[in-house]
Parts: C-alpha cells; structure tokens; sequence
C-alpha cells in the first residue's frame, strides 16, 4: 500500500517508513524555515540538528497524534518551534559559558542594553498581540512576519486568495495597533 495523503498519518503511527518518507518530503521544508528563523543568528549547523530531531519526534511520538490530516502541519510547526527553541537555549548557556570572563569583565553599555531590552519587550507585546487574533490570522501574522513569506506564498500555504491575505494582514495590523504599545509598529 502506497503512502497517500489521506492515510500518512495512520501509517506513521502504524511506524511505516514510507509514511516517514512522505512527512519529510512534503514538510521538510516549512520544518527548515521554521528551525532557521529561530536558530539562523546563532548557529547555522543547529538548523540541521533540529531538522533532525523534529523528524525524530514526529517518528517516535506519531501516536500521540489525534487531528486531522490539515492539523498535522500545525502540530509539525509546534514541534519545530520547541525543538528550535530548546536547542536556541541550550547553544545560548553554551555560548555564555565560553564566554565567561570575557563577559564578566565588560561593562555593558546602557544604551546598548536598553535598546536590547525594548527591543524584546515589543517583541513580546507583539507576540502576544497576535495571539490574541484568530488562529487563520495568527497564521497569517506569523508566517508573514516571523517567517517572511510572501503574500502570495502565504496564500498558497493556507488555501486563500492572495487579496484575502492582504485584507486580513490590513486588518489585523488595524486590530493590532488598537494597542498603544504596538501603534508606532503598524502606524
């Protein structure tokens, strides 16, 4: 029996490695763009690591899988993204632990450290903002501006006309700005 879209799921659950062939082959790349967003500024062999791993999971924890087939790419994203976020931290105390002294002994600039600081927190405060818009438009929101794809490769993923994409990234943006902390991003 050949590997479909309708049955991938169950023959990955069942451990059938061409249903493993299939995953990889038709997300292999949302996974690398998902791994290298997060993990592109520190370090460019960690994105394989992470391919990786996330095709590791989906293989070894395929069972706990319950959705449809149009969830699946969803939950490969949460995959990725803690996998991304877990090897980003790890690499991360790395770095600091290398570092040391070196860091230690520097005194941060307070400019510097400021600016990184509100940087953060407005990515934060958009975070949350899109969290709080509806799940087609968090999508939205997030592979355009997290993942920066284009708005026709956006309307290609989620099966929408490219002018849909365009009148939700307007209102979103109008919804998003509603907040005062997030107005000088959008306006």
């Amino acid at each position: 029996m050949r590997c479909t879209a309708k049955n991938f799921i169950s023959r990955l659950q069942n451990k059938k490695e061409d249903a493993l062939d299939y995953v990889i082959e038709h997300y292999s790349s949302f996974v690398n763009a998902i791994a290298y967003k997060i993990l592109s500024d520190i370090n460019k062999d960690a994105i394989e690591e992470c391919v990786n791993d996330v095709f590791l999971a989906i293989w070894q924890n395929a069972k706990q899988f319950e959705g449809q087939p149009e969830d699946f790419k969803k939950w490969i994203g949460m995959l990725t993204k803690y996998k991304a976020i877990d090897i980003f931290r790890r690499l991360e105390k790395q770095q600091a632990r290398e570092k040391g002294d070196e860091e230690l002994s520097r005194k941060p600039d307070i400019k510097e450290t400021e600016q990184e600081f509100l940087k953060k927190e407005q990515r934060n405060d958009l975070l949350f903002a899109i969290s709080c818009l509806e799940s087609v438009d968090r999508d939205i929101f997030m592979m355009k501006y997290f993942l920066q794809l284009t708005n026709t490769e956006i309307a290609e993923t989620l099966h929408l006309s490219k002018a849909a994409v365009e009148n939700r990234l307007y209102r979103g943006k109008k919804k998003l700005a509603t907040s005062i902390k997030l107005r000088e991003v959008f306006i």
